[in-house]
């Protein structure tokens, strides 16, 4: 089985740049922050392209743009549940996977209050993000390196998001969805070829505890749900915006 791993220098827009240099990062910015999705000349940000030849914006801020765009936003958020959608912000912009439950929890409670804007400056705004790239360098994977304050889960997270250049991140479902739940370390897998079994027609048991209000009330601590791969966002998602806690989630077939 073979692992894509980049160790490729960071694309950089550096002083006195020239036109080449600069659709270099351009090409690197909308290759990065789109997922190798493929962009026509009429979806261009011609706009930000010009603040970013004129200086008006850095780098950070063309990534900024994209990333606030209808066209990102019509590929990632439109046809996506918020769990995918979050997870390819992270990988998108920061260059990795999310580590944990909470990073995804918190990233869906800001989203709820918050908005589109703030959940994208988030991640841009971030320290994380100046320590990775800062102002002038374009974001890249760098989850599959060892980087501080890292855990090595993470090589393997981010490993299942990061296909390769043959690949696109259109796919509206999520890869991290019952791992993260359940604290659960991602395996690395390769495709199963000729076989009809997949994520989207397995079932999942979700084990979680209940609110303290709920326990309160002297309700049960302890709750499990059955569901499909496409309803196991929604059910995480109402189960932690209801206070609860994910305990587990296991494949039930």
């Amino acid at each position: 089985m073979a692992l894509w791993v980049t160790n490729a220098v960071p694309v950089e827009l550096r002083p006195n740049a020239t036109e080449d240099d600069l659709q270099t990062v351009i090409r690197a910015v909308y290759k990065q922050v789109l997922g190798n999705q493929h962009v026509m000349e009429s979806q261009r940000l011609i706009s930000a392209e010009s603040l970013l030849r004129d200086g008006d914006i850095t780098v950070r801020g063309f990534v900024r743009a994209v990333a606030q765009s209808e066209l990102y936003r019509s590929l990632f958020f439109e046809s996506s549940s918020a769990y995918r959608f979050i997870e390819l912000n992270f990988k998108h912009l920061l260059g990795r996977a999310p580590q944990e439950q909470s990073e995804i929890a918190n990233h869906v409670a800001l989203y709820n209050e918050h908005g589109y804007v703030a959940e994208i400056n988030s991640y841009i705004d971030s320290d994380e993000y100046t320590a990775s790239f800062g102002e002038n360098s374009v974001p890249s994977v760098r989850g599959n390196q060892t980087q501080t304050g890292v855990k090595n889960v993470g090589f393997n997270r981010t490993f299942a998001l990061e296909r390769g250049d043959a690949t696109s991140d259109r796919s509206n479902q999520a890869k991290l969805i019952s791992d993260l739940g359940g604290n659960l370390a991602t395996k690395i897998a390769a495709p199963q070829a000729g076989t009809g079994r997949t994520s989207t027609n397995k079932r999942f048991r979700i084990t979680a505890s209940t609110s303290t209000a709920a326990a309160a009330l002297g309700r049960v601590s302890k709750q499990q749900y059955v569901v499909s791969y496409s309803q196991m966002s929604q059910r995480i998602q109402t189960i932690l915006k209801s206070g609860g806690k994910i305990l587990s989630v296991t494949e039930t077939n």
